[in-house]
């Protein structure tokens, strides 16, 4: 039988996690437990089991009731080959050495089992936008695999003044500083998520990762008894 898909077969290295393509991510499991976006799994090979990942303490449970950020999370464990995607957005991978990054929750996909995570609010964002601007920060040692929806920029915030629309600012540095900026001459000019135009302000030593959408619009799913606050402190 003669067919075209030879260009596609599995990739085969001996890195943790590898992109077989630019929307599929390929991660080697050696009897370690990582932790990926609930329901981003779309095949597997080898003994691997999968549950849901919870909110991993007390406190961090109820920051993200209270926020909203993040995303539901799913342990992943076992030895094999474990391949994951988001609706086929772009996926970039980032190691981290004992460094930190801002992620907005959506935008995470998988991180390592030596990369730890937490909710924390956009310096400024407070006094607006309901009580605040919160992201998740992931640290540690690790892989760190993020989606975009589109191809990104990689802006260096110690060039220029850099802003961004708080849904397109995917990730930045641990050496950047955030603040928020609000220009109501641009009212309705700017960006699609707010009555008035809000930004995010970005400087310091590193960069910002920028994608060329506000984000995709995530409907909620509709389960018997999952929703609610209940629904929320169970994620």
């Amino acid at each position: 039988m003669q067919t075209t898909l030879a260009g596609f077969r599995e990739k085969e290295t001996d890195q943790a996690f590898t992109l077989q393509n630019s929307k599929l991510l390929k991660v080697e499991l050696a009897d370690v437990t990582i932790q990926a976006k609930a329901g981003s799994m779309v095949a597997y090979q080898g003994e691997v089991t999968f549950e849901h990942a919870g909110s991993g303490g007390l406190g961090r449970m109820l920051k993200k009731a209270a926020t909203g950020e993040g995303t539901t999370l799913m342990k992943v464990t076992g030895t094999g080959e474990v391949f994951l995607a988001d609706t086929a957005q772009d996926i970039h991978l980032i190691y981290l050495e004992n460094d930190k990054i801002t992620v907005n929750g959506p935008n995470v996909l998988a991180f390592d089992a030596g990369i730890d995570w937490d909710i924390e609010r956009v310096q400024g964002a407070s006094s607006m936008m309901g009580g605040g601007l919160f992201n998740t920060s992931l640290s540690g040692t690790g892989w760190v695999a993020i989606i975009t929806d589109g191809p990104p920029v990689l802006l260096n915030v110690a060039s220029a003044p850099t802003y961004a629309d708080a849904q397109a600012a995917v990730t930045w540095s641990s050496g950047v500083t955030t603040s928020i900026r609000t220009d109501f001459k641009m009212k309705n000019l700017v960006g699609k998520s707010s009555g008035e135009t809000v930004q995010m302000a970005f400087s310091g030593q590193g960069w910002v990762l920028v994608q060329p959408s506000e984000g995709r619009i995530a409907f909620p799913t509709q389960s018997g008894g999952g929703g609610g606050l209940l629904g929320q402190l169970a994620g």
